[in-house]
């Protein structure tokens, strides 16, 4: 079970909500932080026990305010670190063998925390997404000092904030890696997530039309000038952070109290894997219990 706070941020998708579905599935305590006009829709569907009412609503700034104010109330709650998670995501996953298996989102976040908290460095960590991570292909169980984006566990007692309009994510994770944190991209586990602008409400109106990307894009090669430039990328324009983050070399730096790694701890057991649906996993999972592994 996770020890720190889970968050859902959402607006326009009482009715979609993909994340507040899948975590009540899974058991994964959580709170559904909305504005105050879609208290009364967001609680039909998710029930009010859930919900976080932001004293704000409309400011036009995209999620920013909605996360900073998330990260207040757990630092204010005594919390070291906090989840924040968009509202879009279909499932957690986990990857061994070569395949994705959908898991418990408990589990993943539990292994995470874990790892996270052995480190005296690691200021944001965080699950890398299904799309970039294909079955068949090898991964390291994590990589450093890159993006996390979606799904982000933060250290509360950072000085830096969510700020300006756009590409947010990337923006915290260069503030935090300029000032010598280390972020954790975890591939181990991944989110399964919809794709930006394919789904209504969040941010679609609000930032993403007409010539959002650009504006995007051109506002943080502005706040990072020589860090950020905007290159034309998947059909569209897209911010690219120069040498690929490779200029961020900070290592992790072990806790000197930090204990030895427990791994029948987060052992993957069949309790924690989701309903296998496709029959080739059903396949390979079959053949994999019958191994012993």
């Amino acid at each position: 079970m996770s020890r720190y706070p889970v968050y859902v941020i959402s607006k326009g998708r009482h009715d979609c909500g993909l994340t507040a579905r899948f975590l009540i599935a899974d058991g994964t305590p959580f709170s559904l932080v909305v504005e105050p006009q879609e208290e009364a829709a967001y609680a039909s569907m998710f029930g009010k026990d859930r919900l976080r009412v932001l004293p704000f609503s409309n400011l036009g700034l995209g999620s920013i305010p909605a996360r900073n104010w998330v990260w207040e109330d757990a630092k204010a709650a005594g919390h070291a670190r906090h989840w924040i998670l968009d509202d879009n995501i279909y499932s957690v996953k986990r990857r061994y063998q070569g395949k994705r298996i959908p898991c418990d989102s408990n589990a993943a976040f539990a292994a995470v925390e874990d790892f996270v908290d052995r480190y005296e460095n690691v200021a944001i960590a965080g699950l890398n997404y299904e799309m970039f991570t294909p079955n068949g292909k090898a991964f390291p169980p994590f990589l450093t000092n890159v993006h996390v984006y979606s799904c982000l566990l933060i250290r509360n007692d950072l000085p830096h904030r969510w700020r300006g309009r756009y590409n947010e994510d990337t923006d915290l994770c260069l503030q935090v890696l300029s000032s010598g944190w280390c972020t954790v991209l975890v591939n181990a586990f991944i989110i399964h997530k919809v794709t930006t602008m394919k789904m209504k409400g969040g941010n679609t109106a609000e930032l993403y039309r007409d010539d959002g990307r650009l504006k995007m894009a051109r506002s943080l090669e502005r706040l990072w000038p020589g860090v950020v430039e905007t290159k034309r990328r998947f059909g569209r324009p897209q911010h690219y952070i120069k040498n690929a983050w490779q200029n961020f070399t900070t290592p992790l730096k072990l806790k000197a109290d930090a204990p030895p790694p427990d791994p029948q701890r987060h052992r993957m057991k069949l309790a924690q894997v989701r309903p296998i649906q496709a029959e080739s996993l059903k396949t390979w999972a079959k053949n994999l219990n019958a191994s012993g592994v």
